[in-house]
């Protein structure tokens, strides 16, 4: 096996790299990548191991960190003291985690290219004085590489995944036990009733109201730096990057109301975000766009599951998903 760098994902073609990402999720694919690389705040390599053919085996992007913008990714806040890493291996963001391999390795193969990634991490991390971690690791991927590490996983979060059987939103409502379903079914034509305009539509239709909506959501749980132009500037760079950014949107008149901006990427509906205007509210409306509107949409793009990530767990929980730890690695 031949280990490698590049600086850009652009320098892999995307039907190679896809192969090894679709089965990982939305925040390592070749599209996802490329859009993050104009972040000013990290610079972006990726390491790759390749078989003697050149067929490429494993891969990770590599972040090395000029200024965190979010909490929820400094070491500061979320590893022990004094513990500062400051290369993030993986996806830098989604919450949502795992080193790359292709379909089809045997155990012994898999453990090797984990080893060669792990070592190439350590490499970029010592050219630039500092050491590395991987963040959000789902599960699955924090065992596999737990034992590269000498330290033990560190819990981080809870990630709620929910299940979508059969062929339509019914089904998914009846997969729930009785409790649930009354109460969803009444959420639903409750929202229904409001006779608010839902839209589909593509984010760079919406990029203004949407800015404003996910700005203010920002601003209410204390990120007084998340400003109107900040979030609109954010989504249109997503916008651009991601030709398959949709929203969904509810409309009182020609006031945007709320929305939530998810991707269908390999088997998984993925939440990206969601906002509402919380000084006119509508019934229910924060769950039907967390939800239900994307579960019947995820049903037409023919996906099996809603990824709903982090937070409010109980809730999700109610609506089906199962729940699952997200861990870190550090390279002390």
């Amino acid at each position: 096996m031949i280990t490698s760098f590049v600086d850009s994902v652009h320098a892999v073609p995307a039907a190679e790299w896809e192969h090894l990402a679709r089965p990982a999720g939305l925040y390592l694919s070749h599209r996802w990548l490329a859009g993050e690389e104009d972040d000013p705040t990290a610079r972006c390599a990726y390491a790759l191991v390749r078989d003697r053919s050149g067929t490429l085996l494993a891969a990770t992007p590599l972040h090395l960190i000029r200024d965190e913008p979010n909490d929820h990714y400094r070491p500061g806040t979320v590893l022990p003291a004094p513990v500062r890493p400051r290369v993030i291996v993986g996806a830098r963001r989604g919450y949502h985690n795992t080193p790359l391999t292709a379909r089809g390795l045997g155990a012994g193969e898999r453990d090797r290219c984990l080893l060669l990634l792990r070592d190439a991490a350590r490499h970029f991390a010592d050219r630039h004085g500092t050491t590395h971690w991987w963040p959000y690791l789902t599960a699955p991927a924090a065992a596999q590489l737990a034992p590269l590490y000498p330290g033990r996983p560190l819990h981080l979060e809870d990630d709620a995944l929910i299940p979508l059987p059969g062929a339509g939103v019914d089904d998914y409502i009846a997969s729930l036990p009785s409790q649930r379903r009354a109460g969803i079914r009444r959420e639903r034509r409750a929202f229904a009733a409001a006779g608010l305009d839902v839209r589909h539509q593509a984010l760079a239709d919406c990029l203004k109201d949407a800015g404003a909506l996910l700005a203010g959501h920002q601003q209410d749980h204390g990120h007084d730096g998340d400003g109107v132009d900040a979030m609109t500037g954010l989504l249109a760079r997503q916008a651009a990057a991601m030709g398959e950014a949709r929203v969904v949107a509810a409309y009182d008149g020609p006031r945007m109301a709320g929305f939530c901006l998810y991707y269908h990427y390999g088997s998984t509906t993925w939440i990206r975000a969601v906002a509402v205007d919380r000084r006119h509210p509508a019934p229910h409306l924060y769950f039907n766009l967390m939800y239900y509107l994307p579960v019947e949409d995820a049903y037409v793009h023919g996906t099996t599951a809603l990824h709903a990530g982090m937070t409010t767990i109980e809730a999700k929980r109610r609506r089906g998903a199962t729940v699952s730890g997200l861990w870190a690695l550090v390279d002390r």
